[in-house]
């Protein structure tokens, strides 16, 4: 894990960026309270998007002591390192990790575990006692996302519940797999009236959820319960995350459901890393 921005240089504040599938969040660690949230821009508008926040809040790259970015299909050390350097006018140092490891570090820190994410995609980022990871996942919506809001609401559409004119419009929109995403939460809500359809569909996702947490699952010693924390749209929903923690309790994986400390675009996350 990269973790050349966790300690700060200077008491100059830093800025981070959390780029997901839907939304983009963006906080400054000074002054209090300076946040943006908005849909997200991919990582080609990314610099764009930065350009007008920093003009709002009247940022130099001179003000700055870092810029963080945790980004949704940032993966490998060539692709950050080609996000860092297109975003180099903003700060003197840029660093670029994934959202989950931005997620983990601010929901666990160094503590062993899983955290569980799910938005419009899907994954689960295990971390043993020795600090190695582990990945079940994200993969993205041609070969993964199980259990995300995106895969409630393919299931959805495949169900035929709604009229065909408007699933077409859906899918060939050109955002479409966020507006498939967007189906998510009427799912979960016709499921809590009893719609059945909509009861499977959530349901299957719990399972395939709890198949990430058993896949990620690190082995930290007999008779001790994994912690396991959440982040993404999909997890903030309480009952929705406890279909997630009995599923797994039927699979037989002892643990122990832990709030995130800290959200992924919160810099005290990444400034407590090392």
């Amino acid at each position: 894990m990269n973790r050349g921005l966790a300690r700060s240089r200077s008491d100059r504040p830093i800025v981070v960026v959390d780029l997901g599938g839907t939304w983009v969040r963006v906080a400054a660690s000074r002054p209090a309270g300076r946040a943006y949230r908005g849909r997200t821009p991919g990582v080609a508008g990314l610099p764009a998007l930065l350009d007008r926040l920093w003009r709002r809040w009247r940022l130099t790259r001179r003000d700055l002591d870092a810029l963080g970015v945790a980004s949704r299909g940032i993966w490998t050390a060539a692709e950050r390192r080609a996000l860092a350097r297109r975003l180099r006018r903003f700060a003197p140092r840029v660093v670029v990790i994934s959202d989950v490891e931005a997620a983990y570090l601010g929901a666990l820190g160094e503590t062993a575990g899983v955290l569980l994410l799910a938005g419009t995609g899907s994954i689960a980022l295990g971390r043993d006692r020795r600090g190695r990871f582990t990945r079940a996942g994200g993969l993205g919506p041609l070969l993964g996302d199980d259990g995300s809001a995106f895969a409630l609401g393919r299931a959805w559409l495949r169900s035929d519940s709604m009229a065909p004119a408007r699933v077409r419009g859906i899918v060939t929109a050109p955002d479409a797999i966020a507006r498939v995403a967007a189906l998510a939460p009427a799912v979960l809500r016709r499921a809590r009236r009893g719609h059945r359809a909509a009861r499977r569909i959530v349901a299957d996702a719990q399972r395939a959820l709890a198949e990430l947490v058993v896949r990620a699952a690190p082995r930290i010693g007999p008779g001790r319960r994994i912690p396991v924390s959440w982040a993404g749209g999909l997890l903030d929903d309480p009952r929705f995350r406890a279909g997630v923690w009995r599923a797994l309790r039927r699979r037989g994986l002892p643990v122990a459901p832990t709030p995130p400390a800290a959200a992924a675009a919160a810099p005290e996350a990444w400034r407590s890393v090392l």
